[in-house]
């Protein structure tokens, strides 16, 4: 007989898994504490190997139906005027060489309706999972609450897939090695006059930087500013912040529509990474086990893989109802290598590039630099795989893959009542 597992986290890993285990015929219920994924500002990057991921499940077409914007590059500001590319996605062999910039929620919503097509899987929407419920030292399931009240739910494994403030990982005591970090990011709007163009390039002056992010009609703008800021920059009030964007971003970006700081969504970047991703029937991945920076936007991509690589790893013993702590840790063996490299690429951006324009002393690429990425701009290809594709790509197990549907996929119907 099957065993069971729940997901709690309706995030990018958490609906990947739920697809990915139910398909591999395991009764898997998802547990998402929101009424809905209409949430702004999450990471809305869907990189090279995730649109491959979609090919595999059989998704893709539908993916691609989607309203979105594709970003083929980032570039840096040339100090002699224009830019110059710094990551060349187009350069990859890949069969989507470029980041499809999709709103998290039209992404999780295809997820979750291909996911209720299969008989094991369930939803839970409005359901916070809010402690892990414990049988002579065995994680044994979670306690919730919803509109319903407060109530259990046991599985044979519960797998954490709520985000950096985990709540399971706090409540199972796993221990956490957390790296500084020196800037946080403000996030809001801004209306775009005329049609964004489909291109990264960060900019920055006087100890702060921007990073305008096309969508269909808007911006999502990052701002980058000195970690515990936040309280000045509402002291300072909504007209400043918007003379230092003036100063910022192009004129297509329609600074005077921020008319308030209620618009401006504060994110304490943290860097950490778990030293035990489980404990006996409990696994943490994603951003509950590493807690990344948004430095290349690869967050998503890595729970993703996480994720890939979980169902893959663990649906045989979840079929015979029992997953050991071994073979948990084999969780952590595997994506180990990616997550470290991951952060600690991130880590010398900090130190090389953000701290330095923070402090004012660093306003553009070195001429010598320029020089030799105009010469030799195949040296673009080698961050573009890291942020695309990363060290690590894992790839849909055989038992998962569907065709390529080119019809919607239907509606899952109402979701599973708590209970």
């Amino acid at each position: 007989m099957s065993g069971t597992c729940v997901v709690v986290g309706g995030g990018p890993a958490g609906m990947v898994l739920g697809l990915l285990l139910a398909r591999a015929g395991i009764e898997v219920t998802v547990l998402e504490k929101h009424g809905d994924f209409l949430r702004d500002f999450r990471g809305d990057t869907v990189h090279p190997s995730t649109l491959t991921l979609l090919d595999d499940l059989g998704l893709f077409e539908a993916f691609d139906a989607l309203p979105q914007t594709r970003i083929d590059g980032v570039s840096l500001p040339n100090p002699a005027g224009g830019s110059v590319r710094l990551v060349t996605l187009g350069r990859l062999r890949v069969p989507h060489p470029y980041i499809a910039m999709v709103p998290q929620w039209d992404l999780l919503d295809l997820l979750a309706r291909a996911a209720g097509e299969e008989p094991t899987f369930a939803l839970r929407m409005n359901t916070e999972a809010v402690d892990v419920l414990r049988e002579g030292g065995r994680v044994t399931g979670v306690r919730y609450r919803s509109s319903q009240g407060v109530g259990e739910l046991r599985a044979d494994l519960v797998i954490a897939c709520d985000g950096r403030g985990s709540v399971l990982r706090r409540a199972a005591g796993l221990p956490v090695r957390e790296y500084p970090v020196p800037f946080d990011v403000w996030w809001f709007r801004l209306p775009a006059r005329g049609d964004p163009k489909a291109s990264l390039l960060p900019r920055f002056h006087a100890g702060v930087a921007a990073v305008a992010i096309p969508r269909r009609g808007y911006f999502q703008v990052a701002y980058l500013g000195r970690k515990g800021r936040d309280g000045e920059l509402r002291r300072r009030g909504v007209e400043a912040l918007r003379q230092e964007l003036r100063g910022l971003l192009s004129p297509e970006a329609d600074v005077d529509a921020l008319t308030s700081m209620d618009q401006v969504k504060h994110l304490d970047v943290r860097v950490d990474r778990l030293r035990r991703w489980h404990a006996d029937g409990l696994l943490c991945i994603g951003d509950a086990a590493h807690a990344m920076s948004p430095v290349g936007g690869v967050g998503i991509n890595l729970a993703v893989q996480d994720a890939v690589a979980t169902a893959r790893l663990l649906s045989p013993s979840l079929r015979r109802g029992r997953v050991g702590t071994r073979v948990l840790a084999r969780v952590r063996r595997r994506r180990l290598v990616p997550t470290v490299l991951i952060q600690a690429v991130q880590r010398v951006a900090h130190a090389r590039f953000v701290e330095p324009v923070l402090d004012g002393t660093w306003s553009a690429p070195s001429r010598r630099f320029v020089s030799v990425v105009s010469r030799f701009p195949a040296l673009t290809v080698l961050p573009a795989y890291l942020i695309g594709v990363g060290p690590l790509p894992e790839r849909v197990p055989d038992w998962a893959r569907r065709p390529a549907r080119r019809e919607p996929v239907p509606p899952a119907g109402p979701m599973p009542s708590p209970g």
